[in-house]
């Protein structure tokens, strides 16, 4: 599913899709085609009901540099400069800052192999993703403040749920650049890898997910979306409807002790005691 692609490339292997932004001479910084590009791929992936993980990476040496700036600067900013904020406006900003915003809604866990930069644009590309796993020396952040202007393709809202609100607006609000160790410190990558393995280890965990029972995690992860939106009670009842589809299928079942004594030998220790507990009627 490439159809004539110049910007990205996308490559399925078993239960495993690769989105690979494909513009290394310019850091893969995102300009229209590519846009045009993700938004053409977005309706075939959401539409693909045997994908059961996404990895998004970028060739050569960096992940994403942001946005093309140069293209932004003759083509899109011109749009909006002097022009009072209508509606026709408005939802020219949004066609722009969903262009990845298929992501999330896809029925399958995501997972960005970062390396080199993700700034702008291509960190919230990132952030748009379940998982970050990240090269060690890769450097992120938003500088968009820098010049005057703000992240606003899904940083805002992303950036505080997994950092927390005071480190975001320190990152936002500074234009901070910040290198892996840091982000791994701060909950922004789930795990840092030596440049050389990030591919096999990125391909491995997203084996491990494909793994699962689909209809688990699809209901886990709209849960834990909506327990940001909803109230307690609400985020409750979303869940236990996840959990009522999960039991109708023939992949689900309750444990049992051959499938406790197969499960037990991956856990440790007190997720054992866990389930042993969780067997006694």
């Amino acid at each position: 599913m490439n159809k004539g692609f110049e910007t990205i490339v996308y490559e399925r292997a078993a239960d495993v899709g690769t989105l690979t932004l494909n513009r290394p001479s310019k850091l893969n910084a995102q300009n229209q085609r590519m846009r045009d590009e993700l938004h053409d791929l977005s309706a075939y992936l959401l539409a693909d009901n045997t994908l059961r993980c996404l990895v998004v990476t970028g060739a050569g040496p960096s992940f994403c540099a942001g946005l093309d700036l140069p293209e932004a600067m003759s083509t899109i900013l011109p749009q909006f400069a002097g022009q009072p904020p209508d509606e026709q406006t408005i939802e020219r900003g949004l066609r722009l800052a969903g262009s990845f915003e298929f992501i999330p809604k896809l029925r399958c866990p995501s997972v960005a192999a970062v390396r080199g930069h993700a700034y702008g644009a291509g960190l919230q590309l990132a952030l748009a993703c379940d998982f970050r796993i990240f090269a060690d020396g890769a450097r992120v952040g938003l500088p968009e403040t820098r010049y005057g202007l703000l992240p606003d393709m899904g940083a805002t809202f992303r950036l505080p749920r997994l950092i927390g609100e005071a480190r975001a607006r320190q990152m936002v609000l500074l234009g901070e650049i910040i290198d892996s160790a840091e982000a791994l410190n701060i909950g922004l990558a789930n795990r840092v890898v030596a440049e050389d393995i990030l591919e096999p280890a990125v391909q491995t965990f997203a084996k491990r997910l494909a793994a699962q029972p689909p209809e688990a995690i699809e209901g886990a992860r709209r849960a834990i979306e909506a327990s940001w939106l909803l109230q307690p009670a609400a985020s409750l009842r979303l869940a236990v409807q996840a959990q009522a589809r999960c039991l109708r299928s023939p992949r689900s079942a309750p444990p049992n002790k051959r499938s406790a004594r197969t499960a037990s030998r991956a856990m440790t220790k007190g997720q054992r005691v866990y389930l042993r507990a969780s067997m006694v009627t």
